[in-house]
């Protein structure tokens, strides 16, 4: 997911289901200090251990939050240059895409299917999807 991924130093990364942080971290080795990284997480016990897991690292430029309910992502922080999604999802989610910067790479899981998503540009239809082999992951939880 990484390889399809190709993080870059200095991007703004977006880790959806970070967990118990590893995937967090390993995002921010990857973006270096000039970059940023949020994970957030459900479930508020992997919040505290993903968060005492990435303790373990110098990466102040990392961190993981609670997900809001109902809420896919993080608008608010838009836009991303790389969001990662550890969750199989039933559709392609467009409020990722809505997140995406332009030249922004999307990966997640869509049913069985990892999905990498690329926006080149700004309509919705400015999208190039493709497919890796096929993959299990718990539910993403999304209305």
């Amino acid at each position: 997911m990484l390889d399809l991924l190709d993080v870059e130093r200095g991007q703004k990364v977006l880790d959806l289901g970070s967990g118990s942080g590893w995937t967090t971290a390993l995002l921010a080795y990857l973006v270096g200090s000039a970059g940023q990284v949020m994970g957030l997480e459900l479930e508020p016990e992997l919040v505290i251990f993903g968060r005492d897991n990435l303790a373990r690292y110098d990466f102040p430029w990392a961190v993981i939050q609670p997900a809001k309910p109902h809420v896919l992502g993080s608008p608010a922080d838009a836009p991303f240059d790389r969001i990662l999604v550890s969750a199989s999802a039933v559709l392609i989610p467009q409020p990722l895409i809505d997140q995406l910067a332009v030249g922004g790479v999307l990966v997640v899981p869509v049913g069985a299917t990892m999905t990498r998503i690329e926006k080149q540009g700004p309509g919705a239809d400015d999208v190039v999807a493709t497919t890796h082999g096929l993959y299990s992951f718990v539910p993403l939880m999304w209305p």
